[in-house]
C-alpha cells in the first residue's frame, strides 16, 4: 500500500511548475475585487450610513445620531455596527475555518473545493447591491457569509502553494500572488471611483454608485476564479493521512483535528509563530477593516477621497510586495517581517496625528501602509507554509486562518468599544499599536531553521 508521503512527494516535479504557480496566483487578482472595493472602501461606511438611517429616520445633515439599535436587545451605536459585524464574522469563521482544512485535506479535488467557496462568497458580494434604505440587517448577514466564504476559499488556496513551489520559491512567488492581488484589486478600485466621480452625469446618486461598485466586486471575484480553478484542475488531494476506516469525511475530520490540536505541540516553533501572527496579523487586519471608517468619520473625508487612498495603498503595495520578495531573498522572511512591524507601528502613530481634513499627510499615511502592506502579509504565508507537515497542509492552513480568526476579533472590538467607550475614532485607532508590539515581541522568539527541522521539511537556502 502507498504510503501518505510517498503521494505527497509523488508527482511534486510536474505541480511545480510556471503555469501553475501563475494559474495559483489569479486567486489573489480575483478575491481582492472583494477584498479591496468592498471590505476596505466602501461596506463599513455604507452600512454605518443605513444604520444611521434605522436608528434615526429623521436626522438632518450634520447632526449627530445619538439613537442606538437594539440587536437582540443590546444597545449598539450606529457607528459601531460595522466593527461589530466584522467582529462576528472573523469569530464564525473561527469555528468554521478548522473544518474546512481538514475536509481538503480529503477531497480529491481541492480546486473545485476552492471554486465553491468562492462562488458562494461571489454571490454574497453581488447580493450586497440589494443593500437599501434601513435594512442593515441582510448587510450583516451578507458580510458574515462572504467574508467567512472569503475564509474558507483561501485556506484552500494558501495550502496549495506547498503543492505549486519549492521551499526555495516560496517567498517569491507568494509575494507575485499578493502583488497581482494589490494590482487587481487597484484596478478595479480605479474603474470604480470613475464611476462614482461620473454618478451625476450618469444619472445615479451616490448610494446607487456604490451598491454598483459593491455589485461589481462579487462578479469579478466570481469571473476570476476561474482561471486558478481551472489551470490546477488536475492537482488531486492525495495528501491527507489516513482515518479510520468507515469514519467518513465528516468523522475522519473530527479525528483528524483532536490529533492536529495534539500534534501541534510536539511543533512548538510552529506554534509560537501562530501566536506571533495572530498578533501583529489582528493588528494589520484592523488597520484595513478600519481605515475608511477613521477616513471618513473622524477626518472628515469623502467617498471618493478614500478611494483616491485606497488607491495609493494598492498600487504602492504592488511594489511593496516584490520589494519585500527581494529582501526575503537576500536576507531572509523572519528579518524581513520583523522590520515591517516596526513600520507598521510608525505608520498607525503618525496616522493619530493626522489633522481632520489633511488630505496630503493622510496619503503620506497611504504610502506607509502600502510599502509594508503586501509585504509583511505574502512572507507571512510563505514562512508559515514552511512550518507546516507534509500531507497535513490544509489542515495546518485551516489553523492558520482560523486561530487568526480566533483572535482578530480582538481589534475590531477593541476599536468599537473604545470608540462606544470614547467617542473617539483618534483614540480608537491608536489602540492598534498593541497588537504590532507584542507580535514583534513573539516572532523575534521564532527560530525559523529549527521549525522547518522539526516539521520535517527541506531547509530552503534563506529563511
Amino acid at each position: 500500500m502507498t504510503s501518505p508521503s510517498a503521494l505527497a512527494t509523488a508527482d511534486l516535479s510536474q505541480e511545480r511548475t510556471g503555469g501553475h504557480q501563475r494559474a495559483w496566483a489569479w486567486y489573489d487578482w480575483a478575491n481582492s475585487a472583494y477584498v479591496t472595493t468592498t471590505g476596505t472602501v466602501l461596506i463599513a461606511p455604507y452600512l454605518t450610513a443605513i444604520a444611521r438611517t434605522a436608528a434615526c429616520p429623521d436626522l438632518l445633515p450634520g447632526e449627530t445620531c445619538s439613537t442606538p439599535l437594539r440587536v437582540l436587545g443590546i444597545p449598539v451605536a450606529a457607528g459601531s455596527l460595522a466593527p461589530y459585524t466584522i467582529t462576528l464574522a472573523t469569530v464564525v469563521s473561527a469555528l468554521v475555518l478548522l473544518f474546512v482544512g481538514a475536509v481538503a485535506d480529503r477531497t480529491s479535488r481541492p480546486t473545485w473545493l476552492l471554486g465553491g467557496f468562492a462562488w458562494v462568497g461571489a454571490a454574497a458580494a453581488m447580493g450586497m447591491f440589494f443593500l437599501t434604505g434601513a435594512n442593515w440587517q441582510l448587510g450583516v448577514v451578507l458580510i458574515v457569509v462572504a467574508n467567512l466564504c472569503l475564509g474558507a476559499s483561501t485556506v484552500v488556496y494558501d495550502a496549495l502553494l506547498v503543492r505549486v513551489a519549492h521551499p526555495d520559491e516560496r517567498d517569491r512567488v507568494s509575494s507575485r500572488g499578493w502583488a497581482l492581488g494589490y494590482l487587481g484589486g487597484g484596478l478595479l478600485l480605479a474603474l470604480n471611483l470613475g464611476l462614482l466621480q461620473l454618478a451625476g452625469p450618469l444619472g445615479l446618486d451616490e448610494a446607487t454608485a456604490v451598491r454598483i461598485s459593491l455589485l461589481s466586486a462579487g462578479v469579478w471575484w466570481a469571473v476570476f476564479t476561474l482561471i486558478p480553478v481551472r489551470g490546477l484542475r488536475r492537482l488531486r488531494g492525495t495528501t491527507a493521512p489516513p482515518v479510520e476506516r468507515g469514519a467518513g469525511v465528516l468523522g475522519g475530520t473530527l479525528v483528524q483535528l483532536r490529533t492536529t490540536f495534539r500534534e501541534l505541540r510536539g511543533y512548538p516553533v510552529t506554534l509560537t509563530f501562530l501566536v506571533a501572527y495572530l498578533f501583529y496579523n489582528d493588528g494589520i487586519q484592523t488597520v484595513i477593516a478600519s481605515a475608511s471608517l477613521y477616513g471618513t468619520e473622524e477626518l472628515g473625508f469623502a467617498a471618493s477621497q478614500m478611494i483616491v487612498t485606497i488607491l495609493v495603498v494598492q498600487f504602492v503595495a504592488f511594489g511593496g510586495a516584490l520589494l519585500f520578495g527581494r529582501l526575503a531573498a537576500r536576507v531572509g522572511a523572519w528579518r524581513v517581517v520583523l522590520a515591517g512591524i516596526g513600520l507598521w507601528t510608525g505608520v498607525v502613530g503618525f496616522a493619530f496625528f493626522v489633522p481632520t481634513g489633511a488630505f496630503g499627510l493622510w496619503l503620506v499615511c497611504a504610502v506607509g501602509i502600502g510599502i509594508v502592506l503586501g509585504g509583511t502579509q505574502a512572507l507571512s504565508r510563505s514562512m508559515y507554509s514552511q512550518l507546516v507537515p507534509r500531507g497535513r497542509e490544509s489542515e495546518f492552513f485551516s489553523l492558520y486562518q482560523a486561530m487568526e480568526r480566533g483572535t482578530s476579533w480582538l481589534g475590531t472590538l477593541t476599536f468599537g468599544l473604545v470608540y462606544q467607550l470614547g467617542g473617539s475614532y483618534r483614540l480608537a485607532i491608536v489602540s492598534v499599536v498593541i497588537f504590532f508590539a507584542l507580535g514583534g515581541l513573539v516572532l523575534s522568539r521564532v527560530d525559523m531553521r529549527r521549525g522547518i527541522r522539526e516539521a520535517g521539511n527541506e531547509q530552503p537556502r534563506v529563511v
